[in-house]
């Protein structure tokens, strides 16, 4: 999460794409929070060791499929 606003909304980065989506559905997300997003909201927070480990599976499966 990048930065929320006093709408329940806000920025988050996507693997370098930053995305406006709604914060509706959960509670009290600040910025640094990590979330899963699904068709611009945010439906849940990830612990951040986690997300890290889930980014780095991410980045693994793109390399070994030819992916940046």
């Amino acid at each position: 999460v990048i930065d929320v606003d006093a709408t329940g909304h806000g920025t988050v980065d996507l693997g370098g794409v930053r995305k406006h989506i709604s914060f509706a559905l959960l509670d009290q997300v600040k910025p640094g929070d990590y979330v899963i997003v699904h068709v611009g909201y945010a439906i849940g927070k990830i612990d951040p060791e986690e997300a890290e480990r889930t980014l780095a599976l991410f980045a693994e499966l793109a390399s070994t499929q030819g992916g940046a």
